[in-house]
């Protein structure tokens, strides 16, 4: 997701997503339930693009647009595309109840997801040699920096990271989060001309409080 974020500026978002296929049996609407509990609020100045959309976090149509847009960019250092973040590609990831929000204005867009996993699941830190690559994204060769941020603690785990994507017309900042708390884990994904780390560390605040609500 990473990868396309920084040259679409989120500009890609749809205005209207369909529901995600819907997990079977009561338990599942319990999940789906507490999950779209979990998502932030319509941030200051920001309006809802799409959702909140629920399901299984694969058929999701939020994480099927991020998969598209790995498999169209020419990465240089192709075991970076998902580096960091929730694997759809694996099928207990893509089989897990989920929920997603997308919140856009002009300086830039908020793609928050909430997933129900195992502990385990956790995206294991940024290998080294992802800290900087490039990649041709629709002809357009763009080059990726990140650097890990010093966020306070969140939940049981957290990380963040800031991502510089410069190249053709569109440069951007991404600043993303990773929080988990008990069986939840939460991905967020800020795009932007440029991503202040004090504004980043306020979302995840916001998210990781109410993580705590829906899991106590």
């Amino acid at each position: 997701m990473v990868a396309i974020a920084g040259c679409s500026g989120g500009d890609t978002t749809p205005s209207a997503v369909p529901t995600g296929a819907q997990l079977p049996g009561p338990q599942a609407s319990a999940d789906t339930a507490r999950l779209r509990d979990a998502l932030l609020p319509v941030p200051k100045g920001m309006h809802v693009a799409y959702g909140p959309e629920l399901g299984a976090f694969g058929s999701l149509k939020a994480t099927q647009l991020g998969l598209q847009a790995m498999r169209q960019a020419k990465l240089q250092r192709p075991e970076c595309a998902g580096a960091a973040q929730l694997d759809a590609a694996k099928p207990d990831v893509a089989q897990a109840p989920a929920a997603v929000i997308s919140f856009a204005a002009d300086r830039g867009s908020i793609t928050q997801a909430v997933v129900s996993l195992p502990s385990a699941a956790f995206p294991a830190p940024l290998p080294t040699q992802c800290a900087s690559y490039t990649a041709e994204v629709e002809g357009t060769k763009v080059a990726y920096r990140t650097r890990t941020l010093a966020m306070p603690a969140r939940g049981d785990q957290s990380r963040a990271y800031l991502t510089t994507a410069a190249g053709g017309k569109k440069n951007a900042q991404i600043g993303s989060v990773m929080i988990r708390r008990g069986t939840l884990i939460m991905s967020m994904l800020v795009v932007g001309q440029r991503v202040k780390p004090q504004g980043l560390f306020e979302l995840a605040r916001l998210a990781d409080q109410n993580l705590a609500q829906v899991t106590h």
